[in-house]
């Protein structure tokens, strides 16, 4: 029996796990007891990574729909030859962006190096993924308040912290560990939730701010001005370290305590306590998730809370920050290294020195290189509906179920004349659309490198060989890649460790500088084996710390080393509850055991046991008793985007009488969701539906 540490591919920790593997068989599964990030636990998904495609029958070869709708198997030397025929002759008829990927925050670092060296690079195509639905909002923020997209902080911070602030975040559903991790810790620690639903975190919490939908903004622009009116502020670490705190004071001057309650349900005592607080923790840390992002003003509520951090000085030091938790297990390896929004390793398409060093770390010339950021994913969907965009390929990724207003892409999907999907099974919704699909294998048959929500690079190692017949997503993309005749372009590539190797080269000199990393590092230079590696680690440098944050010598990314106050008015719901919608409809994790679209962990049978097979929602007592509503019951629920939806109701006292809160791991949710997205990161609006309750 052999042992073999890996990484898991579900959410943002990246923990790490070791399998015992005898033959081509996992006898035993268990967490990696000196990992950094997981310690030697791990939750019910990393547990049963071994389930995957053990019960869902899996394909080999590609399926090929015919013109009557009849599904056959073909050999892939066909799957390809398919693929680039259709493609290239979209593009020949309509033009070079009339087809366009969405990828995943779920693939290898070095599957997204390649799919946007073949995708943007050669083929000069639009290509977003699915992080866009998740961290698109955080990206930003970091871009224009830090300089780059670097989030401050280590996990351990939120060991280390005496008051922990969560926003818009669930850790003890979505992130079990890190909430394992306080809870072992840091039990005396002042834990405030701030959350319209008394989430499972919110009961655990000292207090619960029970803050109307979207009433954050508006709540943190009035503690604020709390803080600053107080004098309970850093001001030598907001001279010293800042651009626009003046600015800022006066923006947020017009909200005060006298209005708070109007704006945000929350008395005036209690946000003057809450600034309080702020002001008397020593080591203050305010951590957020989808509950900010995933709004029409995200950047801009992210930044709020980002600014409250910085003026209290709470940043750069052991147990602070402002902390954004990342859903995915390589969001952050798809930000920094997939060439959609910017090229390999940061910098702007446009930049001649980043264009110049990225064109010789590949060895190719700079006009190969994509010219322009991609379309954003709404702008993808909306083509297709148009017209303009004919093939679409999708990687990893079930967006018939997880986009907003999820049924916009049924209608993409009948207006293409193309639709590839890649992925490991064959029977996902979006899947069941496809023209061609093309079979992957899971990642304990991979190779490569994830980069989690700490900025942790950590590998992933192939537990079990693949079979005859099977490939990875790196090698069908680089297959894809040979087909549509890319030829020497492709000759550093020929390898997830080639791609890994420029990926470093691209790196050099950027703040996620990775040029010290290698492969034999993170597969463990010593018989404990590896603890992963924090971006930056340059060439020559030393690990002396497991866990590193950033901004410890206050000095950001921006030309000026200062971090700036970004600000602006509160935004007016675009969608509001009225006589006809009078209820809010909201949206976030079901159970530990489930995972996005419920794909890979419904073949986990322990999570199965646990979770409702059919949709369900919360109903507060009240409210059911006035609609005559009884447990169980299933009702029907329409949005203001004309969709109904079917969930069975679950009474409970979580939700305020007027809400009504679902998991996004069923289709019918995210049906209900408008097609509304925040300005600046394009980030879809997944919160606060309005909606109407129909008996059936």
């Amino acid at each position: 029996m052999k042992k073999i540490q890996s990484t898991c591919n579900l959410c943002a920790l990246a923990c790490n796990i070791d399998f015992y593997v005898e033959g081509e068989k996992i006898i035993k599964v268990s967490p990696t007891k000196h990992y950094p990030v997981n310690k030697g636990f791990c939750c019910i998904k990393g547990l049963n990574l071994d389930k995957q495609q053990t019960k869902v029958k899996k394909s080999i070869y590609p399926l090929l729909k015919d013109e009557n709708g009849n599904i056959k198997e073909i050999s892939w030397e066909e799957g390809f030859k398919v693929f680039v025929k259709k493609m290239t002759d979209i593009q020949e008829k309509y033009g070079k962006e009339s087809v366009a990927y969405i990828s995943t925050g779920q693939m290898t670092t070095e599957d997204m190096a390649i799919l946007g060296h073949v995708g943007r690079n050669y083929m000069k195509i639009n290509g977003d993924g699915n992080t866009r639905l998740c961290m698109a909002t955080s990206v930003v923020a970091h871009k224009q308040t830090f300089g780059f997209d670097a989030p401050p902080y280590t996990l351990k911070d939120a060991e280390l912290s005496d008051t922990l602030i969560f926003i818009g975040a669930n850790p003890v559903i979505a992130h079990p560990v890190f909430w394992g991790r306080i809870m072992e810790h840091n039990k005396d620690a002042n834990i405030i939730v701030i959350d319209p639903r008394k989430s499972e975190t919110a009961m655990m919490a000292n207090e619960w701010i029970d803050i109307n939908p979207k009433g954050d903004l508006s709540l943190l622009y009035t503690v604020a001005n709390v803080l600053i009116e107080n004098e309970w502020i850093n001001k030598n670490y907001i001279e010293d370290n800042t651009e626009g705190f003046e600015e800022f004071k006066e923006h947020v001057s017009k909200f005060t305590l006298d209005t708070v309650y109007e704006k945000t349900g929350i008395s005036k005592e209690r946000v003057y306590n809450l600034a309080k607080t702020i002001y008397e923790g020593k080591r203050v840390s305010l951590w957020w998730t989808m509950g900010v992002n995933q709004s029409y003003e995200g950047v801009r509520t992210a930044q709020a809370i980002i600014n409250i951090a910085l003026m209290t000085g709470n940043m750069g030091k052991p147990g602070t920050g402002a902390n954004s938790l990342t859903g995915q297990c390589n969001a952050m390896g798809s930000r920094a290294f997939s060439n959609t929004s910017g090229l390999y390793g940061g910098g702007d398409f446009d930049n001649p020195i980043r264009r110049k060093a990225v064109s010789e770390a590949l060895e190719v010339d700079e006009s190969i290189l994509a010219t322009k950021p991609t379309i954003p994913y709404n702008a993808i969907i909306e083509k297709a509906i148009a017209g303009e965009i004919k093939g679409l390929w999708i990687l990893c990724t079930n967006p018939r179920h997880s986009w907003a207003n999820n049924d916009e892409f049924r209608k993409a999907a009948q207006n293409l004349e193309f639709l590839v999907v890649q992925d490991i099974y064959s029977d996902t919704h979006t899947a069941q659309l496809a023209d061609l699909f093309l079979p992957s294998v899971p990642a304990i048959k991979k190779e490569g490198v994830l980069i989690n929500t700490e900025r942790r690079l950590s590998k992933v190692n192939p537990v079990l060989q693949k079979e005859e017949g099977e490939l990875s997503d790196y090698e069908i993309i680089y297959n894809i890649g040979k087909h549509l005749g890319m030829g020497s372009l492709l000759d550093n590539w020929k390898t997830p460790r080639d791609a890994f190797e420029l990926l470093k080269k691209c790196s050099k000199g950027m703040p996620c500088d990775i040029t010290g990393v290698t492969y034999e590092l993170l597969e463990g230079p010593n018989k404990e084996g590896s603890k992963g590696v924090q971006w930056p680690f340059k060439e020559g440098d030393i690990i002396s710390e497991d866990e590193r944050r950033l901004y410890e010598d206050c000095k950001y990314y921006t030309p000026s080393k200062k971090a700036k106050f970004h600000f602006e008015d509160v935004r007016e719901n675009p969608m509001k509850t009225n006589e006809e919608y009078p209820y809010i409809f909201n949206s976030g994790r079901g159970t530990v055991g489930q995972w996005h679209t419920n794909v890979r962990t419904r073949e986990i049978d322990e999570s199965i046991k646990i979770y409702s097979e059919k949709s369900y929602m919360f109903m507060n007592p009240e409210l059911a008793k006035e609609l005559n509503i009884s447990e169980n019951e299933r009702v029907k629920v329409k949005s203001m985007n004309g969709v109904c939806s079917e969930f069975d109701v679950k009474i409970s006292d979580t939700v305020k009488k007027d809400h009504l809160y679902a998991p996004i791991h069923y289709i019918e949710t995210n049906a209900l969701t408008p097609s509304i997205y925040d300005p600046y990161s394009k980030e879809p609006s997944f919160k606060t539906v309005p909606v109407k309750i129909m008996k059936k």
